[in-house]
């Protein structure tokens, strides 16, 4: 298994992995989701102006990736816009949360193969690491009817609740933590 940031030849394993296990294609979303949509274009563009995307390799086989890049980047989409908005109402070790000292991670998916097989806390673990020197804080939002995402960021990644949002008549946990190792738990 090789963890490492995506390259633009990256993007067509990243995009079917993300297809196949977007909420629109998923039937039994016991066992996880994502929710977020991304074209060609928006995929090569985060690669390039956020070197965000770390991706797990199975040979030649893209097995897991985790999206991270600025609210900048994200506030194109309304749903992120509506999360910017939302962002200074939410505290994590005892600081508030900004578009300067936060930035927004996820999606993050595993082919349900590797899933269990330790890979989720590798990707998350190189994602965070990529942003620690632009960061100090990490979040991110899970959807409330997403308990396999809500216990692997809780338990795997040591991530910590500290709110709740809705938008769209969907409800969603807004989840931090710290980009140091050392002070990931506030």
């Amino acid at each position: 298994m090789t963890i490492t940031q995506a390259t633009l030849q990256d993007i067509p394993g990243v995009l079917a992995l993300l297809k196949a296990n977007h909420a629109d294609h998923v039937t039994d979303k016991t066992n996880g989701f994502v929710t977020t949509n991304m074209t060609e274009e928006q995929m090569a563009a985060l690669i390039r102006q956020e070197n965000g995307v770390t991706v797990a390799k199975g040979g030649e086989k893209i097995v897991a990736f985790a999206l991270a890049a600025s609210w900048k980047f994200w506030s194109a989409w309304p749903f992120f816009a509506h999360m910017i908005e939302e962002l200074p109402k939410f505290r994590f070790a005892g600081r508030p949360l900004t578009t300067e000292n936060s930035y927004q991670y996820g999606p993050v998916c595993v082919d349900g193969a590797y899933r269990g097989s330790g890979v989720f806390e590798q990707v998350f673990a190189a994602s965070l690491a990529s942003m620690r020197g632009r960061y100090p804080l990490m979040a991110t939002f899970i959807n409330q009817i997403n308990p396999r995402s809500y216990a692997a960021h809780t338990r795997k990644a040591g991530m910590e609740e500290v709110g709740r949002f809705d938008y769209n008549q969907n409800h969603y946990y807004l989840m931090a933590c710290a980009t140091q190792p050392q002070t990931t738990r506030g």
